[in-house]
């Protein structure tokens, strides 16, 4: 059977498309990946295919680069499609109308997402994750299986689509384990991992560390026009080693070198339901977290005792728990430890793919 997955946003090796779910599902099926203005090559036993287009808006991406993956993907002639952006809900109708089996990956809960877009004017934001929200909604029903990112995401979808799962994007297991004793960390180095935004606490971790004799890495792009600029006008900033976007390869040297791990995101809708990868990666590594103090994140980390969960929007509560575990190194190693356990037995990818795998069976037999 020859499956075929699509995305007009993401970038080639993506995590979570290529690494996890393109990765595992070539093991059993002939797996074909579309990503757009990347490069033609076999990664992992997928066949990774781009398609190139210049565009310069978002409208031009809606528009322009989805009927470019449409085109191609009709050339591959796959038997299941799964989508990965919500602008390619606009093919659905067409793939069906092929006789072709369509799943669609919801990566965010677009709705709640889009009520924090800065480039979507606050008056109209409502307006838009409704309207937004009525599509998504009315597409979902037709598409053969709905794989979310999170539970949360998959109890909304389950009343439009029985066929829904979450497929959560937990770590490669083994992947990121280090071999790096906690001891050996001399320097007082601390990690961002991911892309940097306002709500993503940027401001409040770089106020944290003002006073503080560390350093702080940020692995990842600035996603916001000017933001790089404000921040970098904090005192703390020099204390700061920015990196940019990194590979897998040096995501793993930033988590040799660190004593712990940032993720204290604001408390938007968005997110206090998320479970964003970097937390997880960090307890893989083994790194204390240093977690915002959503319910849900209080009962992986705090229940756990893998981390710190603190009031995102408070650089204070964040110096308080990185001085914290800089001051008691034997705790910050056990919480490490545990992170490492938690990860090995419960949130890793070894027991996503199977879900993954037997949710294609069951499409197989549809």
């Amino acid at each position: 059977m020859k499956i075929c997955h699509l995305t007009s946003a993401h970038p080639q090796h993506d995590v979570r498309i290529l690494l996890k779910e393109c990765s595992s599902l070539a093991k059993y099926y002939h797996t074909t990946l579309v990503v757009v203005n990347g490069r033609n090559e076999v990664f992992n036993n997928v066949n990774i295919t781009s398609v190139d287009c210049n565009f310069s808006s978002r409208i031009e991406r809606f528009t322009k680069v989805v009927n470019l993956v449409l085109k191609k993907s009709i050339e591959i002639d796959a038997d299941i499609y799964h989508i990965h952006d919500p602008e390619l809900l606009r093919i659905v109708s067409k793939l069906k109308s092929l006789n072709k089996k369509v799943i669609y990956d919801v990566h965010e809960d677009l709705p709640r997402q889009i009520l924090s877009k800065p480039w979507i004017n606050i008056a109209l934001r409502k307006i838009v994750a409704k309207l937004i929200e009525g599509y998504e909604n009315k597409v979902a029903k037709k598409c053969d299986g709905i794989i979310t990112a999170t539970p949360f995401i998959r109890d909304r979808f389950l009343a439009l689509n029985k066929n829904t799962i979450d497929i959560n994007n937990f770590p490669i297991l083994n992947e990121l384990l280090l071999n790096v004793p906690y001891e050996n960390k001399t320097e007082n180095i601390i990690c961002y991992v991911g892309g940097i935004t306002k709500v993503r606490g940027i401001k409040e971790i770089v106020r944290s560390i003002d006073q503080l004799d560390v350093k702080l890495i940020l692995a990842g792009d600035f996603l916001e026009s000017g933001l790089k600029d404000e921040i970098s006008q904090l005192h703390g900033w020099k204390k700061v080693k920015e990196l940019g976007y990194v590979n897998r390869q040096k995501v793993k040297g930033v988590y040799k070198e660190s004593k712990l791990g940032l993720v204290t995101l604001h408390p938007i809708i968005n997110y206090i339901d998320a479970l964003p990868v970097k937390m997880f990666e960090y307890m893989a590594a083994g790194l204390p977290v240093i977690a915002s103090n959503f319910l849900l994140w209080k009962e992986i980390i705090e229940k756990n005792k893998c981390g710190i969960c603190v009031n995102p929007l408070n650089p204070k509560e964040i110096t308080s728990a990185i001085n914290y575990l800089i001051e008691n190194p034997k705790e910050a190693k056990l919480m490490g430890a545990n992170g490492i356990k938690l990860v090995q037995e419960k949130y890793n990818w070894n027991i996503e793919s199977a879900k993954l795998l037997q949710f294609y069976t069951e499409i197989e037999k549809k």
